[in-house]
């Protein structure tokens, strides 16, 4: 499916987060969103996936979604979100439990699910028995259960070791090109936006406005590739001149707060 997020702009009382944001993802790209702190990633995220209303502008989306999709977008989040009572696959099917399907559909669904995450040694085991690693893999498995057409990611890898990161990314990208899903992908770690995304939309220190979008136009499969070690270090100090300078000015912010 096709998004267009279209002069978005959104108010906390007297102050603006946003201010006339506009882009397009295409149905099968993974777009990420990037910014110093508090420009308003999570915030604009949250318009995309309905949990909150613009003040002004429109997210539309267009397309139809993939046979036996039960949500047409669906979240991963950074803290994992799962029930500590209980197992991975119970956590797993919580997604399942508010459609009308039957036992063998769920279960169906559930098995895919964790083969595809890598957890069906661990389908029984609760998620205090797991590393942070495995334990996003269960968010992930949830996410992908009802087959969504649109799966936002806010800052999915930012609480995992730099290895784990690593290898999840390989993993969510094996699972984006196994379900043609599209993506939108909150992150602050530019290395990891310029593995994943086909383009970059970057966004100013609040209020959040739309600075620049960078497209990657070499091939994900290739873009560790030594050959293309040059043209990915330009892109990584592309992007790091944009935000550079704001992300100072934000860091300030915090601190004198």
């Amino acid at each position: 499916m096709d998004l267009t997020v279209d002069n978005i702009s959104h108010r906390y009382g007297d102050m603006t987060a946003l201010q006339q944001i506009s882009f397009e993802v295409k149905g099968g790209e993974i777009v990420c969103l990037i910014g110093p702190s508090g420009c308003g990633k999570s915030t604009l995220l949250g318009i995309i996936g309905g949990l909150i209303a613009p003040t002004s502008g429109e997210v539309r989306l267009r397309g139809t979604a993939p046979a036996g999709s039960l949500n047409p977008l669906t979240y991963v989040f950074q803290d994992f979100a799962l029930l500590p009572w209980r197992t991975v696959r119970g956590n797993v099917k919580l997604a399942l439990e508010e459609h009308r399907l039957s036992r063998d559909e769920m279960r169906s669904r559930v098995d895919r699910a964790l083969e595809m995450c890598g957890l069906v040694d661990f389908s029984e085991a609760l998620p205090k028995q797991l590393s942070g690693g495995m334990r996003q893999r269960v968010g992930i498995a949830r996410a992908i259960a009802v087959t969504p057409a649109l799966l936002l990611l806010d800052e999915p890898l930012s609480a995992l070791d730099a290895q784990t990161r690593d290898l999840l990314i390989e993993d969510l990208l094996d699972i984006f090109k196994r379900e043609m899903a599209t993506g939108v992908w909150v992150t602050h770690n530019l290395d990891e936006a310029l593995r994943v995304g086909d383009k970059i939309v970057v966004l100013s220190r609040r209020p959040g406005k739309l600075k620049k979008i960078v497209s990657v136009d070499i091939d994900r499969e290739k873009r560790t590739l030594p050959e293309s070690a040059i043209e990915m270090a330009r892109l990584h100090n592309e992007l790091w001149s944009l935000i550079k300078e704001e992300a100072v000015m934000a860091d300030r912010e915090v601190a004198h707060a």
